[in-house]
């Protein structure tokens, strides 16, 4: 899963990425408010954390562009003022999620997965399909109630396609949640990747439509 953190305080932004990295998405940071919206605008996120006091284009003037122009990743804006004028703007601009400084980065980090399993249909922690169950909050995997050990890559694989159930998710969009721009974005990475989780899962968890891409199985 993809996560773009904006905050123009490289403190604060370096705490953000290990957060976040930690919580098993792909973080990528930027604390400039025009960098932002063209981020956001082009690339395919899962996530926005957003401040709104940047430079150049301050944060809610980023937030109305996304969602005039069609964008609609959950938010969780954060912002040093957090008055309720504030607050009401930001949600009526389209932020999902509102979290004032100075905040947790463990209250932080778990309504960022919250956003995230809502926009995806999930209200639990804990989200199963056929064999397979997916906990975010520990970021354990089983299969059959089988704990099986996996990677952050493979995690981050298995997390994405739960938030897609209903669909075939194409090779092109898997690798851009798993690596974003990263050199590592080609197709035999990703084969070599699915392989190994069916050596782990097993047969029956991770399914392939010819022409239409992966998919989790339901039985």
């Amino acid at each position: 899963m993809r996560a773009l953190a904006v905050e123009d305080d490289p403190r604060i932004a370096a705490d953000l990425k290990a957060a976040l990295t930690a919580a098993g998405f792909l973080v990528e940071v930027t604390g400039d408010g025009e960098d932002a919206w063209f981020l956001g605008d082009t690339e395919a996120y899962d996530l926005a954390v957003l401040d709104l006091g940047l430079p150049g284009l301050d944060g809610l003037a980023v937030l109305k562009r996304w969602r005039a122009n069609g964008r609609d990743m959950p938010v969780l804006v954060l912002t040093a003022r957090g008055t309720w004028q504030e607050r009401v703007e930001g949600i009526e601009a389209g932020a999902d999620d509102y979290l004032p400084k100075p905040f947790r980065m463990e209250e932080l980090v778990a309504r960022a997965r919250a956003l995230v399993r809502r926009a995806g249909g999930h209200a639990a922690a804990l989200q199963e399909l056929g064999a397979l169950s997916i906990d975010t909050n520990r970021m354990c995997v089983a299969v059959r109630g089988v704990p099986v050990q996996v990677t952050a890559l493979e995690y981050r694989l298995l997390a994405y396609l739960m938030q897609n159930v209903d669909r075939s998710v194409p090779p092109g969009e898997l690798l851009e949640h798993l690596y974003g721009d990263d050199d590592a974005r080609e197709a035999n990475a990703l084969e070599a990747v699915i392989a190994r989780l069916r050596r782990k899962l097993g047969r029956g968890v991770i399914g392939t439509r010819r022409g239409f891409g992966y998919f989790l199985e339901r039985a």
